[in-house]
């Protein structure tokens, strides 16, 4: 065994070799409301590129995945080693991360074929019970410590991502036995916000692709993953659409999303679940493939661009359907293209990507108007229904 030390002072045992992980008992990260970071997250000047570095002060929840991480790469269970990728903010009012990642774009497992944003779960296809037991990091184990809340247990396994797109990317799980197709449930949701809340690092985002939304695996998934670096949705300002002020639209930003925040624990962060769940239901029930980004912003409002991290946001976008890889494309547009982060597939393309063009591609995803506001008015009135 090989012992690995967070910037915390926290221990955490990590098997040496490959055939002590099949053999390992996945670990338990117990975690309650107190470890959940709502003050205080804030972008620093010199942000490290790499969270396992000391020059950030690191959670408990981050150093024993960044831990149990690089140990996974050191033991050669990804499908490549991921250097230092090459990154640029392309010129423009955007404020595109562009990075280079060729690897991901050449050896990530083909996708699933899938037809439908409501296709079942087939035992037969590729799923997280058919991995190796190496690849688990660990169990994220929710303390049961909210007074008058009852919340449902779920067995949620941090896994990693063998493609990584960046340092620390992660899947989140939720009871793979099960066999649930890749629709969004609350629960799994919930995983979600409150793990980039156990992060203190402002770069940690959570996302969600439905499939015709570019998940490649249908069985019921989150990603997770660190990206140095801030993105357009973080601070962009957006529009009150619901009296009761719980649904915005997001401005000035590759794609205008659907934009819910909180910024505290309790009732307020459950509603927010409830909201995003009955709108991803929506959607999915009528066969509109969707993504959606789960990041430490700014409140809503015009006022902005901010760089106040003073909550979460969870920014959901409606699309056009897309089963698939396009591989003819500088970079296939799922939740973190939308988001304002564009993982480029080749050097060609890296060094000629302009805002325009990135703009172009993520609007060619996006739905046709008249689609697009019949949605908007389904989901206002959704949200005025939940608020009576």
């Amino acid at each position: 065994m090989a012992v690995a030390h967070g910037s915390n002072g926290t221990s955490y045992l990590l098997p040496a070799d490959k055939e002590d992980w099949e053999e390992q008992d996945i670990p338990d990260f117990v975690y309650g409301q107190k470890e959940l970071v709502w003050e205080g997250v804030q972008w620093l000047r010199n942000v490290p590129s790499r969270p396992d570095v000391d020059t950030l002060p690191l959670s408990r929840f981050d150093s024993a995945l960044c831990s149990a991480w690089k140990q996974r790469m050191e033991l050669g269970l990804f499908r490549y080693c991921l250097g230092e990728l090459q990154t640029q903010t392309l010129p423009g009012s955007m404020g595109f991360v562009a990075q280079l990642n060729v690897e991901r774009g050449v050896q990530r497992r083909c996708p699933q074929n899938i037809s439908s944003v409501r296709q079942a779960f087939d035992p037969e296809q590729f799923n997280f019970n058919k991995i190796r037991p190496g690849e688990v990091l660990f169990r994220l184990c929710r303390e049961p410590d909210l007074p008058g809340v009852v919340l449902q247990q779920e067995n949620i396994l941090v896994m990693i991502n063998v493609s990584p797109l960046e340092w620390g990317h992660v899947l989140l799980v939720p009871d793979p036995i099960r066999g649930l197709p890749q629709r969004l449930l609350p629960g799994a949701l919930r995983a979600g916000l409150e793990a980039v809340l156990l992060s203190s690092h402002p770069g940690f985002r959570v996302g969600f692709n439905s499939l015709g939304g570019l998940a490649s695996v249908n069985h019921l998934h989150l990603h997770g993953y660190y990206l140095a670096h801030r993105l357009p949705v973080e601070g962009a300002p957006s529009e009150l659409l619901d009296p009761g002020g719980h649904l915005h639209m997001l401005q000035a930003v590759p794609a205008p999303g659907f934009l819910f925040y909180t910024s505290g624990p309790g009732p307020d962060l459950e509603a927010l679940i409830s909201r995003v769940c009955r709108a991803t239901d929506y959607l999915t029930d009528h066969e509109i493939a969707h993504n959606l980004f789960v990041t430490r912003g700014a409140p809503p409002g015009n006022n902005l661009p901010s760089s106040a991290l003073t909550g979460v946001r969870v920014i959901l976008w409606p699309r056009k359907s897309s089963f698939g890889i396009k591989e003819s494309e500088a970079f296939n547009v799922a939740l973190c293209e939308l988001a304002g982060h564009l993982p480029v597939k080749t050097s060609q393309d890296f060094s000629s990507l302009t805002e325009a063009a990135a703009l172009a591609l993520i609007q060619d995803c996006l739905l046709p108007p008249a689609q697009a506001e019949e949605v908007r008015a389904a989901l206002v009135a959704l949200t005025a229904q939940e608020e009576q």
